[in-house]
Protein backbone atom coordinates (compact mmCIF):
# COMPACT_ATOMS: atom_id res chain seq x y z
CA UNK A 1 0.00 0.00 0.00
CA UNK A 2 1.00 3.30 -0.76
CA UNK A 3 3.06 5.51 2.14
CA UNK A 4 0.50 7.80 3.23
CA UNK A 5 1.32 11.22 5.35
CA UNK A 6 -1.35 13.70 7.23
CA UNK A 7 -1.02 16.94 7.78
CA UNK A 8 -3.48 19.44 9.72
CA UNK A 9 -3.36 22.88 8.62
CA UNK A 10 -3.72 25.80 10.25
CA UNK A 11 -2.85 27.98 7.54
CA UNK A 12 -3.81 28.90 5.33
CA UNK A 13 -7.48 28.48 5.83
CA UNK A 14 -10.32 30.19 5.70
CA UNK A 15 -12.90 31.59 8.22
CA UNK A 16 -16.37 31.34 8.11
CA UNK A 17 -16.47 34.92 5.88
CA UNK A 18 -14.24 33.74 3.50
CA UNK A 19 -11.24 35.43 4.74
CA UNK A 20 -7.56 33.95 5.00
CA UNK A 21 -6.87 32.85 8.27
CA UNK A 22 -4.53 30.94 10.66
CA UNK A 23 -6.69 29.35 13.18
CA UNK A 24 -5.81 28.05 16.85
CA UNK A 25 -3.98 24.52 17.67
CA UNK A 26 -6.22 22.76 19.90
CA UNK A 27 -4.77 19.68 22.26
CA UNK A 28 -7.57 17.05 21.50
CA UNK A 29 -7.17 17.51 17.42
CA UNK A 30 -3.02 16.71 17.62
CA UNK A 31 -3.98 13.56 20.10
CA UNK A 32 -6.76 12.23 18.71
CA UNK A 33 -5.75 12.94 14.91
CA UNK A 34 -2.01 11.48 15.93
CA UNK A 35 -4.03 8.41 17.09
CA UNK A 36 -5.99 7.75 14.10
CA UNK A 37 -2.56 7.97 11.86
CA UNK A 38 -1.15 5.01 14.26
CA UNK A 39 -4.50 3.11 14.15
CA UNK A 40 -3.91 3.34 9.97
CA UNK A 41 -0.81 2.97 9.43
CA UNK A 42 -0.07 6.66 8.66
CA UNK A 43 3.86 7.17 8.01
CA UNK A 44 3.98 10.62 9.66
CA UNK A 45 1.26 13.43 11.00
CA UNK A 46 2.18 17.50 10.48
CA UNK A 47 0.92 19.73 12.51
CA UNK A 48 1.34 22.87 10.38
CA UNK A 49 1.39 26.62 12.28
CA UNK A 50 2.87 29.57 11.09
CA UNK A 51 2.78 30.59 14.60
CA UNK A 52 5.58 30.18 16.86
CA UNK A 53 3.90 29.92 20.74
CA UNK A 54 1.31 27.57 18.42
CA UNK A 55 3.73 25.40 17.60
CA UNK A 56 5.65 25.53 21.56
CA UNK A 57 2.13 24.15 22.10
CA UNK A 58 2.58 21.01 20.07
CA UNK A 59 5.75 20.69 21.10
CA UNK A 60 4.71 20.54 25.30
CA UNK A 61 1.79 17.97 24.04
CA UNK A 62 4.16 15.97 22.60
CA UNK A 63 6.73 16.23 25.26
CA UNK A 64 4.16 15.40 27.56
CA UNK A 65 3.06 12.01 26.15
CA UNK A 66 6.59 11.21 24.61
CA UNK A 67 8.73 12.21 28.32
CA UNK A 68 6.22 13.44 30.95
CA UNK A 69 3.72 12.02 33.55
CA UNK A 70 1.85 10.67 29.88
CA UNK A 71 4.62 8.47 28.69
CA UNK A 72 3.96 6.19 31.35
CA UNK A 73 0.62 6.26 31.93
CA UNK A 74 -0.16 5.09 28.78
CA UNK A 75 2.54 4.14 26.52
CA UNK A 76 0.35 3.44 23.44
CA UNK A 77 -0.53 7.20 23.34
CA UNK A 78 3.49 7.64 23.47
CA UNK A 79 3.49 5.30 20.01
CA UNK A 80 1.16 7.58 18.56
CA UNK A 81 2.43 11.04 19.33
CA UNK A 82 5.40 9.59 18.01
CA UNK A 83 3.82 10.18 14.61
CA UNK A 84 3.51 14.23 14.76
CA UNK A 85 5.92 16.44 13.28
CA UNK A 86 5.53 20.32 13.47
CA UNK A 87 6.38 22.21 10.49
CA UNK A 88 5.69 26.54 10.10
CA UNK A 89 4.18 25.66 6.76
CA UNK A 90 2.87 23.12 4.34
CA UNK A 91 5.73 23.53 1.98
CA UNK A 92 8.04 22.65 5.00
CA UNK A 93 5.84 19.17 5.54
CA UNK A 94 5.98 18.30 1.64
CA UNK A 95 10.34 18.95 2.10
CA UNK A 96 10.15 16.94 4.99
CA UNK A 97 8.23 13.73 3.31
CA UNK A 98 10.23 13.69 -0.01
CA UNK A 99 13.79 13.60 2.04
CA UNK A 100 12.31 10.34 4.10
CA UNK A 101 10.31 8.98 0.62
CA UNK A 102 13.21 10.24 -2.17
CA UNK A 103 10.35 12.38 -3.74
CA UNK A 104 7.34 15.07 -3.16
CA UNK A 105 4.27 13.75 -2.28
CA UNK A 106 1.35 14.17 -3.77
CA UNK A 107 -1.12 16.42 -2.16
CA UNK A 108 -4.41 15.16 -1.41
CA UNK A 109 -6.95 17.73 -0.63
CA UNK A 110 -10.42 17.63 2.14
CA UNK A 111 -13.19 19.28 2.32
CA UNK A 112 -16.77 19.37 3.54
CA UNK A 113 -17.63 20.97 0.27
CA UNK A 114 -17.80 18.97 -2.74
CA UNK A 115 -14.27 20.05 -4.77
CA UNK A 116 -13.86 20.50 -8.97
CA UNK A 117 -13.02 16.59 -9.87
CA UNK A 118 -13.18 15.30 -6.36
CA UNK A 119 -12.45 10.99 -6.28
CA UNK A 120 -14.30 8.96 -4.49
CA UNK A 121 -12.90 7.09 -1.17
CA UNK A 122 -12.96 4.04 -2.82
CA UNK A 123 -11.29 5.54 -6.07
CA UNK A 124 -8.88 6.71 -4.19
CA UNK A 125 -8.12 3.49 -1.72
CA UNK A 126 -7.79 1.24 -5.27
CA UNK A 127 -5.05 3.88 -6.40
CA UNK A 128 -3.06 3.92 -2.41
CA UNK A 129 -3.33 0.07 -2.95
CA UNK A 130 -1.87 0.08 -6.22
CA UNK A 131 1.39 -1.69 -5.52
CA UNK A 132 3.37 0.30 -8.68
CA UNK A 133 2.62 3.40 -7.77
CA UNK A 134 3.67 3.45 -3.89
CA UNK A 135 3.05 7.17 -3.34
CA UNK A 136 3.47 8.98 -1.01
CA UNK A 137 0.36 10.86 -0.62
CA UNK A 138 0.28 14.07 1.74
CA UNK A 139 -3.52 14.12 2.80
CA UNK A 140 -4.35 17.86 4.21
CA UNK A 141 -7.04 18.51 6.50
CA UNK A 142 -7.81 21.69 6.89
CA UNK A 143 -9.27 23.51 9.85
CA UNK A 144 -11.54 26.69 10.63
CA UNK A 145 -14.07 26.54 7.54
CA UNK A 146 -11.47 24.60 5.52
CA UNK A 147 -8.24 24.69 3.21
CA UNK A 148 -7.93 28.09 0.44
CA UNK A 149 -8.54 27.59 -3.21
CA UNK A 150 -5.23 28.21 -3.66
CA UNK A 151 -3.96 25.02 -1.66
CA UNK A 152 -6.73 23.03 -3.07
CA UNK A 153 -5.63 23.93 -6.45
CA UNK A 154 -2.21 22.51 -5.66
CA UNK A 155 -3.30 19.04 -5.25
CA UNK A 156 -3.01 16.15 -7.41
CA UNK A 157 -5.98 14.81 -6.04
CA UNK A 158 -9.45 15.92 -4.22
CA UNK A 159 -11.56 13.75 -1.97
CA UNK A 160 -15.22 13.67 -1.97
CA UNK A 161 -16.90 15.22 1.37
CA UNK A 162 -17.44 12.62 4.16
CA UNK A 163 -21.29 13.63 3.97
CA UNK A 164 -22.83 15.42 1.13
CA UNK A 165 -26.43 15.03 1.83
CA UNK A 166 -28.63 16.70 4.23
CA UNK A 167 -28.73 20.32 5.58
CA UNK A 168 -26.16 20.23 7.66
CA UNK A 169 -22.32 18.96 7.37
CA UNK A 170 -19.83 20.18 10.26
CA UNK A 171 -17.81 17.47 11.32
CA UNK A 172 -14.99 18.50 13.10
CA UNK A 173 -11.73 17.76 11.51
CA UNK A 174 -10.52 15.23 14.36
CA UNK A 175 -13.80 12.88 13.35
CA UNK A 176 -13.54 13.62 9.79
CA UNK A 177 -10.02 12.53 10.19
CA UNK A 178 -10.52 9.16 11.67
CA UNK A 179 -13.70 8.86 8.94
CA UNK A 180 -11.40 9.07 6.14
CA UNK A 181 -8.93 7.34 6.80
CA UNK A 182 -11.34 4.48 7.89
CA UNK A 183 -12.70 4.70 4.41
CA UNK A 184 -9.21 4.67 3.07
CA UNK A 185 -7.78 2.40 5.35
CA UNK A 186 -10.10 0.36 6.96
CA UNK A 187 -10.76 -3.43 6.50
CA UNK A 188 -13.98 -3.33 5.81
Amino acid sequence: MANLYVALLHHPVYDKNHEIVTTSVTNIDVHDIARSCRTYGVKGFFVVTPVDALRGLVRKIIRHWQEGAGSTYNETRKDALGLVAITAALEDAEMDVEIAEGRMPVLVATSARRLPGAVSFGQFRTELAAEEDGGPYLLLLGTGWGLTDEVVERCGRCLEPVQDSGDYNHLSVRAAAAIILDRLRGTS
